[in-house]
């Protein structure tokens, strides 16, 4: 069979800043079209995206795609995390979402966690302690700034939802991105009606929640706005991480470091994660296992505008010195400092720029690895200490940022040459529904993860002690809790 055979099936992402549209082979693997339009993210008092936009994006990232869209038999949807979709009675967006690294409600994720118990409690029942990203967050700080908005809610959608819906006028979701609400227990899979009284939100304006495999719809008549042809069959979709965590087929205890917009680093797991200190969310994946994770609100972007402030290439890294960054530009999730900024300290006369820059990358690199010790903690299935990381995400790609993981971790690195891991995970996804695969071992038989392996170096012990140090000391300034 050629690639220009089929059957065809087509993985979306949407994510921060754009939607991407792949059209793949199921046979091979093959990705035969492509298509990306871009988002707009305002960066006023929050960070808010229309969704209208989100699917005007989707319509025209799958147009880019040509004929090979609408061969498609299945397509499935990869979407950021976290996000708060309020739709009315129209099925029309109420206002912006509330996007995932809007960190407003960090006071009502606070109370939260202190109403229901503490952190303990969450974690055993829902796997995660919430924090401002998490979408019950963002409703309780909406029901309580914005009660018209409320009000006018008919239905609660998270972003790769809305599109399903969009795509098959249905409203569901997948025990992946469910997991990441806030509202959706671990412990029991399912919502949890405790937490959803105390928010005030009414469990008939969530989505239904569709088990791994499942067919969540088909191709609605949407009158020429999309390729598809009526009744091609709708996969669940899955929030961005767990989406990639299939398109890499995923083993247990193989352990990821994604650098985008934000930093993430996880692994999938058998076991049910429950950490108190709130530091791994204990995320369900798309498959029925589990997928802890952490992540930081401060990663490429960061480092890309401290860059810019500095007037050099984002690859104009200089070894040496004694300064330490730590780029919280807009708050930070892991360490828990919502209300921080950006700290420099160990400034010196000969202080160069570059070294500046370094000092950047490490502060980054520092935060994913400390959280990710976190992740494999207590886990050790599978796991191989001496195995190489898996770096995948915008940054994978950039000499510094493979150089510092390397440094700092003391491990090798792997950087799969696949470009477009959510989307393709989505795909993975899509073609399981056509051939009763699990995504995942869809994905080996992609080959997906192939890439070259880079060699360990010995990890910078100085570096990683002088940053931790900065973070001890400077804890008061931080607004460490």
């Amino acid at each position: 069979m050629s690639a220009a055979d089929g059957p065809f099936v087509v993985g979306i992402d949407s994510s921060t800043q754009s939607t991407k549209a792949l059209v793949v082979d199921v046979a091979t693997g093959a990705v035969v079209a492509s298509g990306q339009a871009p988002h707009t993210v305002t960066t006023g008092a929050g960070r808010e995206s229309d969704p209208e936009e989100w699917y005007g994006a989707l319509r025209a990232a799958v147009a880019q795609c040509g004929d090979a869209a609408r061969r498609a038999s299945a397509v499935s949807v990869g979407g950021q995390q976290h996000g708060l979709v309020t739709l009315d009675a129209r099925g029309r967006p109420v206002r912006p979402a509330l996007l995932w690294n809007d960190v407003r409600s960090a006071p009502q994720a606070r109370r939260l966690v202190d109403d229901l118990g503490g952190p303990k409690v969450w974690a055993e029942r829902f796997g995660s302690v919430p924090a401002a990203s998490f979408t019950v967050s963002k409703w309780a700080w909406l029901a309580e700034h914005e009660p018209e908005s409320v009000r006018a809610t008919a239905a609660v959608r998270l972003p790769h939802d809305y599109l399903t819906g969009r795509l098959t006028d249905t409203g569901t979701t997948d025990r992946g991105d469910a997991s990441g609400t806030g509202w959706w227990a671990a412990s029991t899979e399912a919502y949890d009606p405790d937490v959803l009284g105390r928010v005030g939100l009414d469990p008939a304006l969530l989505p239904r929640v569709v088990g791994p495999g499942e067919v969540a719809g088909t191709v609605r008549d949407g009158d020429g706005e999309l390729p598809f042809s009526k009744g091609t069959l709708v996969a669940a979709g899955t929030g961005d991480n767990a989406a990639a965590a299939l398109g890499l087929g995923l083993r247990p205890g193989t352990p990821v470091l994604s650098l985008g917009t934000s930093g993430t680093v996880y692994a999938v797991s058998r076991h049910r994660p429950a950490d108190p200190s709130g530091t791994v969310a204990g995320f369900a994946d798309a498959r029925g296992d589990w997928l802890p994770l952490a992540c930081t609100l401060n990663c490429t972007l960061a480092v890309d505008r401290i860059a810019a402030l500095l007037g050099l290439d984002r690859e104009a890294v200089e070894q040496g010195g004694t300064a330490t960054v730590l780029p919280y530009l807009d708050g930070e999730r892991t360490p828990a400092l919502p209300d921080a900024s950006g700290l420099l300290t160990g400034l010196r006369h000969d202080t160069t720029g570059g070294q500046l820059l370094q000092a950047a990358y490490d502060g980054a690199v520092h935060a994913l690895l400390e959280a990710l010790d976190r992740v494999l903690e207590g886990d050790a299935e599978g796991a191989d200490p001496a195995a190489p990381l898996l770096l995948i995400g915008g940054g994978a790609r950039g000499t510094a940022w493979q150089e510092t993981v390397r440094r700092l971790s003391g491990r090798g690195v792997q950087v799969p040459e696949a470009r477009e891991l959510v989307a393709l995970g989505a795909a993975a996804q899509a073609a399981g529904l056509l051939t009763g695969e699990d995504p995942a071992a869809v994905a080996r038989r992609w080959d997906t993860a192939r890439g070259p392996v880079l060699d360990p170096v010995a990890r910078d012990e100085e570096t990683v002690r002088r940053i931790s140090a900065v973070l001890g000391d400077a804890a008061p300034l931080l607004g460490r809790r």
